[in-house]
């Protein structure tokens, strides 16, 4: 058992599907936002939060990021990758074609997903956000109107939902990165085969120094470790101040590290490490259980 595990709810939700991809058996709680997710953990609510931080079409989730930056740092010990597909969803006892749609409901990031399928058949019907794309299908379970919810195919099956048109993202490629948190880590436990091993480091560069970044770089470069994601985020300091999100597809070792970060230290740059944690990519978004 790996214990009490908070995920971006309502029931219906990816980062559900990525829960229950990972862990079996254990007791799962849903959280209406992904800070009430992170929270939870800090305060010992629950035993790990699972939350979104990247899709494939989209982006970076910046919620995640910064909360975990500004207001809760919290250790990163797993990432779960996980395919995203899209479905209109609407209520079982409404019969319409997609031109009958007056509403669709859904997370931002599902809606950005799905821009042009909605560009070329729902032109008459209006937009609007949730915090999840569970939200937007519970939402649309409760309402006998010609409006429509983007989500998965769990959501269709909890809120007892149509499924009237499959997946409708517009490129096939689509996954969404998930991190896991713990403050405590020893009794984690994913039984699956993970993809690779990596490392996650914030660093906050001097202010006024020409070519800092170039040098950060090639503290890494001429240790060839591999970058797979540099980012910069607003300090929220002011103007032209911004840390950067640094992930280095390798463990965290006493070989190079160290020497990685005594450099950029010799930078004045200011270095924490986010997490190193293993990495499992899920060929499939339907779970086994």
């Amino acid at each position: 058992m790996t214990g009490k595990i908070g995920y971006l709810g309502p029931r219906g939700t990816f980062t559900k599907i990525a829960v229950d991809l990972a862990f079996n058996g254990d007791e799962k709680v849903a959280f209406k936002t992904i800070p009430q997710v992170i929270d939870a953990v800090n305060e010992g609510e629950i035993d790990i939060g699972v939350v979104p931080i990247e899709n494939a079409i989209e982006g970076t989730v910046h919620l995640s990021i910064d909360y975990l930056v500004h207001q809760v740092r919290l250790p990163i010990v797993a990432e779960l990758v996980v395919p995203i597909e899209q479905n209109l969803l609407v209520h079982k006892s409404f019969d319409c074609s997609l031109n009958d749609i007056e509403e669709v409901h859904s997370h931002r990031h599902a809606i950005a997903q799905c821009q042009q399928f909605i560009h070329k058949n729902l032109k008459n019907a209006s937009i609007h956000y949730t915090n999840s794309t569970a939200s937007a299908a519970e939402l649309v379970s409760e309402n006998g109107r010609p409006i429509a919810a983007i989500g998965n195919l769990l959501a269709a099956k909890e809120y007892d939902l149509t499924v009237l048109k499959e997946n409708i993202h517009d490129f096939p490629n689509n996954h969404t990165r998930f991190i896991v948190l713990t403050k405590d880590e020893t009794g984690m436990n994913i039984n699956y085969e993970k993809k690779l091993e990596r490392t996650s480091i914030l660093v906050t560069l001097p202010e006024d120094r020409a070519g800092v970044l170039h040098q950060v770089l090639s503290a890494f470069a001429w240790r060839k470790m591999n970058l797979s994601k540099i980012e910069s985020r607003p300090m929220k300091t002011g103007l032209g101040n911004y840390f950067f999100l640094i992930d280095v597809d390798e463990p965290y070792d006493d070989a190079l590290f160290p020497g990685v970060i005594g450099e950029l230290t010799a930078l004045d740059c200011k270095v924490t490490v986010l997490g190193t944690y293993p990495v499992y990519h899920f060929k499939t978004s339907v779970p086994t259980i």
